[in-house]
């Protein structure tokens, strides 16, 4: 999970408020410090953090909440709605004028903040949507650099235009300027510094005027924390940064300091990188991510992952069919089948609404992509009647399963574990600890697509 550490002490949070038998002012503090404790570890500004609480707890104490719902709701609508605002609550969504072609999207930033990797994320973006994308390179200070945006545009078979001879940024963009106009939509890399520096400014300004990209977005690193801010603010000033692309959130505690501080600033955050593979790159909604955070799921980014995996009819019947309980072994394969197209089990899994309230074992979840191979396998050595009842299997059967489809026992095994704690699951989260809070999140969904202000 993105900023897992962050999302597990607020879901804890909100546990309280589930199970409180009182919705008081007591109670209130109690969650205002649970989150400045989460936020201040997140590497989150103070002043900040101690706003968003003040927040919460004036809202909570001041406002009645609408006669439709329970002061529990109201005070996790409260949470969800201050959290929502305090990282730029309306997403900034990059539109492409096709109008301009090529749209023009200049990439910055220092060294060791992933600029050429998400270029080739970014490439990979558009060209699933239809856009004919091509890269340049302008970074002529690092010698590797033209390779690697090379090797990157390749793998994600988009065109690559660079020049390893020339040191001059602007002719070498001068050299391709009629071919690129070509494409629909250009990325343009260019060079980083280790810190900020007077001739990196000037360079980008140089580029910026000839160039006249039509976005210009900052790529930062979300183990910079804190100092995203001014970061954001020096290059903002030196070539007018549109927006800003955060990497590296699926690995870092300082994560959350470098959201809001991007907030902060009025650059919209665009993109958030959530891991290194070329697919790990997401439009950033502060709405859909909240709601992720605290485990009330993101439907809508699921259905965007599964787009290359299933039809959308598919993709929406996921969640149902994963917690309805009423499943057998072929159906718990073809689900695992499709949600492993769509990226690690664990992000996929807390995208669906409700499952992220659980503390999912990770053995359960780590490496299920190696077995499903096995577990085919070892499906085809079973009898109609073991498929659809695995619980008539017995340890004699088990040895000749194995035998029959060439695994070990222990594989056969762990597909009728897996299958056991599936069905565990699923019993927990209809009744339980889970059953208040999971009242409530289904509540909470339908209010999220209601206009409250």
């Amino acid at each position: 999970m993105v900023l897992d550490k962050l999302s597990s002490s607020l879901k804890e949070t909100l546990q309280k408020v589930a199970k409180a038998v009182f919705v008081d002012e007591k109670l209130v503090n109690e969650l205002v410090k649970d989150i400045q404790k989460a936020l201040l570890q997140s590497d989150v500004n103070v002043r900040m953090v101690f706003e968003l609480t003040k927040a919460i707890k004036e809202r909570f104490l001041k406002e009645e909440a609408p006669g439709a719902i329970s002061k529990k709701e109201w005070l996790i609508k409260i949470v969800y709605e201050e959290l929502v605002r305090f990282l730029g609550e309306e997403q900034g969504k990059i539109e492409i004028d096709p109008k301009k072609k090529p749209f023009k999207i200049m990439m910055v930033g220092l060294f060791g903040n992933g600029k050429t990797t998400t270029i080739g994320k970014l490439a990979r973006f558009y060209a699933k949507r239809g856009y004919k994308v091509a890269t340049i390179g302008l970074d002529v200070h690092r010698p590797a650099a033209p390779d690697q945006l090379e090797q990157i545009s390749k793998s994600v078979n988009v065109a690559c235009f660079v020049d390893k001879k020339e040191k001059k940024a602007i002719k070498i963009y001068e050299k391709f300027e009629k071919e690129l106009s070509k494409f629909d939509i250009v990325l343009v890399d260019t060079a980083g510094r280790d810190a900020l520096s007077d001739d990196l400014i000037k360079e980008l300004n140089d580029i910026n005027k000839k160039i006249k990209p039509h976005e210009k977005l900052l790529v930062i690193g979300a183990d910079v924390g804190q100092t995203a801010e001014s970061q954001a603010a020096k290059l903002h000033e030196a070539c007018g940064v549109t927006g800003v692309i955060i990497t590296k959130l699926d690995g870092t505690a300082k994560g959350g300091g470098a959201l809001a501080a991007c907030a902060v600033t009025g650059a919209k955050v665009k993109f958030i990188g959530v891991g290194e593979k070329p697919e790990d790159l997401e439009e950033f909604k502060p709405k859909n991510f909240v709601g992720r955070m605290l485990g009330m799921g993101d439907l809508e980014a699921l259905l965007e992952k599964a787009k290359d995996a299933m039809t959308t009819e598919e993709a929406e019947d996921l969640g149902q069919k994963f917690l309805k309980g009423e499943f057998n072994l072929i159906d718990m394969y073809q689900q695992m089948e499709a949600m492993s197209k769509m990226g690690p089990l664990s992000k996929v899994m807390e995208m669906i609404p409700g499952m992220g309230q659980l503390k999912l074992p990770k053995e359960m979840l780590a490496g299920q992509e190696g077995k499903l191979k096995k577990w085919k396998y070892a499906m085809n050595s079973m009898t109609r009647e073991e498929l659809e009842d695995p619980e008539t299997i017995s340890g004699t059967r088990i040895e000749r399963i194995a035998r029959g489809a060439g695994v070990s026992t222990a594989d056969v095994r762990d597909l009728v574990k897996q299958y056991r704690q599936s069905k565990k699951l699923v019993k927990m989260m209809k009744g339980g600890s889970m059953k208040d809070m999971g009242k409530m999140m289904q509540k909470f969904q339908g209010m999220k697509g209601m206009n409250f202000k």
